[in-house]
């Protein structure tokens, strides 16, 4: 989904930080707001995760040894296959490098599920096959359900398996990944004039977000059919 669609929301109401407004979210039949048992099965990942100023990846680990049965080992590897300095402030740590520390705990934690907030951001294309790979291993040897959100579709097909596409924040569609994913195209137009959704008449979006005379689109058009559609 772009941005606003309501992704992070999504899963902090998934893994009970938030509460709902209205209706009842249940992992394993059981409400996950305030519940200490389904929360224990958890591990959440935000975009921008909370630390101390004097944080350091050593230090972090007697917090989250508090919460979850944590395996140190897996979550030093994990450091030095990133090449982290393991006493250093995260406070001095590029976006890059914070999101490997927060990653190598989340594989360290092994939860039941696991939720990632734009879980590929800020890293490099080699960190990017490491985390896919630790995540593949992940399900393969725990049964973990992994949850991710991100802006691109793309990122995500060739490590899972389902997807949902939320629009302002509703769910606009859903289903197997690899069935879907040749069904849906992005597209930036520029126009001369300022333009109007009711402009384009015979036209079906999955989501339109206009800025004066630039419109990016989702549509289930190839590119053939979606310009020659727009030409009228």
């Amino acid at each position: 989904g772009i941005n606003g669609a309501g992704k992070s929301t999504l899963l902090r109401l998934i893994s009970g930080i938030y509460q709902a407004d209205s209706g009842t979210i249940l992992v394993d039949n059981e409400p996950s707001y305030e519940n200490e048992k389904v929360k224990s099965d958890f591990f959440f990942l935000p975009d921008e995760p909370y630390y101390g100023i004097n944080t350091t990846p050593l230090s972090i680990i007697a917090l989250y040894q508090t919460f979850y049965n944590f395996d140190k080992d897996v979550y030093i590897n994990y450091l030095n296959g990133f090449k982290l300095p393991l006493k250093k402030s995260l406070h001095n740590f590029s976006k890059g490098m914070k999101r490997q520390v927060f990653i190598s705990l989340a594989l360290a934690i092994k939860p039941k599920y696991l939720l990632l907030d734009e879980a590929f951001d800020g890293l490099d294309p080699i960190a990017r096959l490491t985390v896919k790979r630790a995540i593949i291993d992940l399900v393969s040897e725990n049964n973990t359900t992994v949850i991710i959100s991100s802006h691109s579709l793309r990122e995500l097909e060739d490590i899972c398996d389902s997807y949902c596409l939320l629009y302002n924040k509703e769910i606009a569609s859903s289903g197997n990944i690899d069935e879907q994913i040749e069904k849906y195209h992005k597209y930036q137009i520029a126009f001369e004039k300022e333009m109007q959704k009711e402009d384009f008449e015979g036209i079906e979006f999955v989501s339109y977000v206009a800025d004066k005379r630039i419109i990016k689109v989702v549509v289930k058009d190839d590119y053939d059919t979606f310009a020659n559609k727009l030409s009228k």
